[in-house]
């Protein structure tokens, strides 16, 4: 069978990966930050052997040279998927903190394979929505096409940097190919917010994404006196991202692609009303019943048609994808 390579194995979306990978038959080695984590993922999966599942240790994915032993391989890797990205609890310094480890972290991995891996024949990268955002005019439709339009200068705005550090570090990606000719190619999987059930051997209530917070923090009564404003409104589910990753390595056509992954629109008030709804135990920690939805009426459009097309990805609905995500919370102790 195939063999991929999976950076970032301990990750929220490369959890799910892991799970699809295995399933859909191909051998795996995950990179993980300690051997503990990767201890964690072996025991999670009992029934996959030695030459199914494997981990080596990178520690920091922004140093130089960080990936240059991860990639060698006997028998040889036939894909990588990059959802490693670099993690720091506290970012005073823009560039030294965020940019270049994003955008060095990306490029490494890409060197790396040029230089030691001859036999990989693409490389799935883990970008973002915020890739694609413009966040100061909204156009009409948001598809692939789009690309953020911030500046370096803009970057150095703390509330403009993980945006700049996702457009710059894709940017570079895409730049490698067209200057290097490596002997693969690149896809692009670009989410907005991610929801969707934890792994529970990995995750605890204070580990977890981003966007699964606002569950948690809906389901423990933070948001009892009032719903903070929902901010982005697209979402997708977290299953789906995963799916998007392995079918863009084993559909032919989707290299040289980004991949716009997302479900549709949503609103903080539509996720209380389907805890409510569905979770009635939970009303005494949600906020009443008629909080105002500021969804707005003219929204922008979004075109997830390629990502139906192409890697033929089904969405979940959002009540599912809630549902499913509150369990896996309050499973852990939400």
């Amino acid at each position: 069978m195939p063999k991929v390579l999976l950076t970032g194995g301990s990750g929220f979306i490369a959890a799910h990966i892991v799970d699809i990978l295995l399933s859909h038959g191909f051998d795996l080695v995950v990179t993980v930050r300690s051997e503990d984590k990767g201890k964690r993922i072996l025991q999670a999966h009992p029934d996959a052997s030695k030459d199914k599942l494997s981990f080596v240790i990178v520690k920091d994915v922004a140093q130089e040279g960080a990936f240059d032993e991860a990639v060698k391989s006997d028998p040889p890797f036939d894909y990588v998927l990059h959802t490693a990205s670099p993690f720091h609890f506290n970012v005073q310094d823009p560039v030294k903190d965020f940019l270049d480890p994003a955008i060095k972290g990306t490029t490494g991995i890409l060197k790396a394979i040029k230089a030691s891996a001859p036999s990989v024949k693409r490389v799935v990268i883990t970008s973002s929505f915020a890739a694609i955002v413009n966040a100061k005019k909204h156009p009409n439709v948001y598809s692939e096409q789009n690309w953020n339009p911030v500046t370096w200068e803009e970057a150095m705005d703390h509330s403009n940097v993980y945006r700049a550090s996702k457009t710059f570090a894709e940017k570079a990606a895409w730049d490698f190919v067209e200057k290097e000719k490596p002997n693969f190619d690149i896809a692009t999987i670009n989410p907005p917010l991610v929801f969707g059930p934890i792994v529970h051997y990995l995750n605890s209530l204070e580990a977890i994404n981003t966007s699964n917070q606002r569950l948690r923090n809906i389901i423990q009564g933070q948001f009892k006196a009032q719903i903070p404003p929902t901010g982005t409104f697209t979402w997708v589910d977290v299953r789906d991202v995963a799916l998007a990753h392995v079918r863009a390595i084993e559909v032919e056509k989707a290299g040289g692609q980004r991949f716009f992954v997302t479900a549709g629109y949503f609103s903080n008030k539509d996720l209380v009303d389907i805890i409510r709804e569905n979770r009635p135990q939970l009303e005494s920690k949600l906020p009443s019943n008629d909080s105002p939805n500021d969804l707005p009426a003219d929204i922008y459009k979004i075109d997830n048609s390629r990502s139906k097309e192409v890697l033929g990805i089904k969405y979940r609905p959002l009540k599912e994808t809630i549902s499913d995500t509150v369990d896996s919370l309050l499973k852990v102790g939400a």
